[in-house]
Parts: C-alpha cells; sequence; structure tokens
C-alpha cells in the first residue's frame, strides 16, 4: 500500500493564530505539522514564551517545541494600518485561534460573533482559563494555577504529615497541553463538518475544563461513592500492587497488576510465592488494598535482593507490565524515542518526535521562526 505524507493533509488550509505561551501554540503547531499554513500574529516585543529560558541553542525550549513550521508576523494592532493587516489576514482564513488574555480580543474591536456574521466558513476557536461563561470568566490563568484550581495539585505528590505538605504540581504543563489537545481535536472536527455543510463554527475551550475532565474518575467516586482520593506518591490509589520499587542495585521499577490472574503469575513467577496468591488478606484486589502495607513490605523485600534486570526478566516471563522509571539521561538514551529536526537561526534542534505518526512518515524539517520573519512578505500579499 502506498504510504501518504501526513505533512501535506491540511495543504491549503490558512491558519491565523493570535497566541501566546503555549495551549495556543500547541494547538497552531500540530495544524502546522499536517501542511496548514499557519500565521503567528505577534506583539511587537514577540510571544513572551520566546524568552521564557534561552536552553535550546540559545532559543527558548517551550517556543522551539511549539512554533515550527509557522510564519510570524509582528503587528501593533492599536495602529490603523496593522489592524488591518490583521482584518485582511482574517477575511482570508479557514481558522482563527487566540488566546489572549481575559477580554482582550474583544477590546481590539475585533468581535468574534461579528467576524463569524461577517465570514459564515470561518472556525474561531478561543482559549481560555475558565470558558466564556461564569463568575471566573474574566479570571486569568496558568498551567500551575489551573492544576491548582481543578484540584490535580491535592491529588498528586505524597501523603500530608504534621511537618510536610506533600502536595505537588505535575511536571509537565499539563494544564495547557490538555487544553491544545482539546481545542485541536475539537477544530479538525468543525473542519469536517464544514466540509459537509460548507459552515464555520466557534468553539470555546476552557482550560479548566479540559483538565477536569480528566479527574472525572476521582470526581464521580466522590460524587457517587463520598470516596477521598488520598496521595499516595508513586503507587496507584485504588490498585494495588501498582507502584515503584527499588532494586538490589538501587534502580527502580514501575509495576502494575490490572487483574487477578495477573497477580496469580505474579506470585509464582517473579516473587516465587505461589501462596501469597490465595491468601485471604491478598487474593483480591480489594483485599490488597485494605492490606496494602503487608503486600507491599513482602513486594519490597523481594525485590531488593535482586539487581532489576533480574526482576525485569521475571516479569516477562510472567507477562507482567512494567516501567522503568527514567531521569533526563535515560530518557534522552531510550530505545524507543523518535525523533524531528528544528532549523533555528542558531542552528539544528533534534527533539523527540510526535507521538502520532501516519504510515511510518516524521515530519519533516520545519523552521522555528524569529520575530516577524515574514512580516514583510504577509503585509505584502494581505495588503488587499
Amino acid at each position: 500500500m502506498e504510504k501518504q505524507d501526513s505533512s501535506t493533509d491540511l495543504a491549503g488550509l490558512l491558519v491565523v493564530t493570535i497566541e501566546q505561551a503555549v495551549a495556543a501554540p500547541y494547538v497552531s503547531c500540530r495544524l502546522a505539522d499536517a501542511g496548514a499554513r499557519v500565521i503567528k500574529v505577534e506583539r511587537p516585543e514577540g510571544d513572551f514564551a520566546r524568552s521564557y529560558d534561552s536552553n535550546v541553542l540559545g532559543n527558548s525550549a517551550y517556543f522551539v517545541w511549539l512554533n515550527r513550521g509557522k510564519e510570524s508576523i509582528a503587528l501593533n494592532l492599536k495602529d490603523d494600518k496593522d489592524f488591518l493587516i490583521l482584518k485582511n489576514l482574517i477575511s482570508k482564513a479557514d481558522v482563527l485561534i487566540q488566546n489572549l488574555a481575559p477580554g482582550a480580543f474583544d477590546r481590539l474591536g475585533v468581535s468574534l460573533k461579528n467576524l463569524r456574521a461577517k465570514h459564515p466558513s470561518l472556525i474561531t476557536c478561543s482559549i481560555s482559563g475558565f470558558g466564556e461563561e461564569g463568575p471566573y470568566k474574566n479570571q486569568k490563568a496558568y498551567d500551575m494555577l489551573i492544576q491548582a484550581e481543578t484540584g490535580l495539585i491535592d491529588l498528586t505528590g505524597l501523603p500530608d504529615t504534621e511537618n510536610f505538605d506533600g502536595r505537588a504540581k505535575v511536571g509537565a504543563s499539563v494544564c495547557d497541553i490538555s487544553a491544545g489537545m482539546t481545542a485541536y481535536q475539537a477544530i479538525l472536527q468543525a473542519l469536517i463538518k464544514r466540509g459537509i455543510t460548507g459552515k464555520g463554527r466557534h468553539i470555546s475551550v476552557s482550560m479548566f475544563n479540559a483538565l477536569a475532565d480528566w479527574l472525572n474518575p476521582f470526581y464521580l467516586g466522590y460524587v457517587y461513592s463520598n470516596k477521598i482520593p488520598k496521595r499516595s506518591g508513586i503507587k496507584h490509589p485504588i490498585i494495588v500492587p501498582y507502584g515503584a520499587y527499588k532494586c538490589k542495585d538501587n534502580l527502580t521499577l514501575l509495576i502494575a497488576i490490572q487483574n487477578d490472574r495477573e497477580w496469580i503469575k505474579f506470585c509464582k513467577l517473579v516473587l516465587d510465592r505461589e501462596n501469597l496468591s490465595v491468601d485471604p488478606r491478598f487474593d483480591t484486589n480489594s483485599n490488597r488494598v485494605k492490606n496494602r502495607d503487608l503486600i507491599e513490605k513482602v513486594i519490597e523485600d523481594i525485590f531488593i535482593e535482586y539487581d532489576r534486570n533480574i526482576i525485569i526478566e521475571k516479569l516477562e516471563n510472567a507477562g507482567i507490565a512494567y516501567g522503568r522509571i527514567s531521569d533526563m539521561e535515560q530518557l534522552k538514551n531510550h530505545p524507543q524515542n523518535n525523533y524531528l529536526e528544528v532549523n533555528t537561526k542558531n542552528g539544528p534542534v533534534r527533539m523527540l518526535g510526535p507521538g502520532a505518526i501516519h504510515d511510518n512518515f516524521i515530519p519533516k524539517v520545519n523552521n522555528s521562526p524569529e520575530l516577524d520573519e515574514h512580516g514583510a512578505k504577509i503585509r505584502a500579499e494581505f495588503n488587499l
């Protein structure tokens, strides 16, 4: 079967994005990877993510990650000529994305409702902290703040002690990314429907709701069964054993038992304690959760007697899922990595590749745009 080049899937689409930081750039980056022409409208001083750090050949890691394949134009939207360029861009756009501060887009004098009336095929997407309705709609929002508001921080980390607050944020920007992923699928859905009806639509993505959706299992358990989730570090709150255990060589291994059939195999082939599988304290997951400290002490005492590679051999033989807990050096050298390259002004950057690969095709090398790099060309093209 002939392989298809996924980098041309959205060729011919024009995406105009007035964006900053992470959530909206994530969306437009994925659209650019798929072949859409993405014009990134920046303030004269640029997307503030350009200055987050200088860790990648003098460039910001976040900016290089999320802005490949885009064209950049810097516009002062308080200037009449620049504002006209923006309106001309939008008049030709298939998709308009914006994640400015609450109310900022409307204050520019560009009403999304009026734009949709004037351009019925236009798909507009606004990404905000709390959505376009509700008492918090004007509250500023950043990733860690939304992690806090949704309860994710309260779910994450170690148990509290008298002198220790065990709560922690998730290391990656999961709120921004969840909002970006939600917006991406919503835009693709809208494009499919537009292909049938010819009509666009408005999409409102709330960072709060995008992340809160992920927390439904905890929410539902609390609302319907009054189950209050407890922080348990690198251990699953309702499945045992599903956690991290140290081995003889001081390396750590994460294991996951998903059902009682696996538990029987684990006891026999990994722990060499077949009797544990029928012990009434441990024979079901519910009983293992009740007696978590007892059974985990048994596992810890056995794992610490063997190097990690030996335990892995036993787990492979038993068909038990496991994961090596990696640091950045180990991630860098991980044999499952795929890569793509992005050109920057200071040289090519090799980064981890996308999670979805179409016909074994990795997107081609793209440039990370300098501020206003394409400004002159875009101004000439859209100075209608």
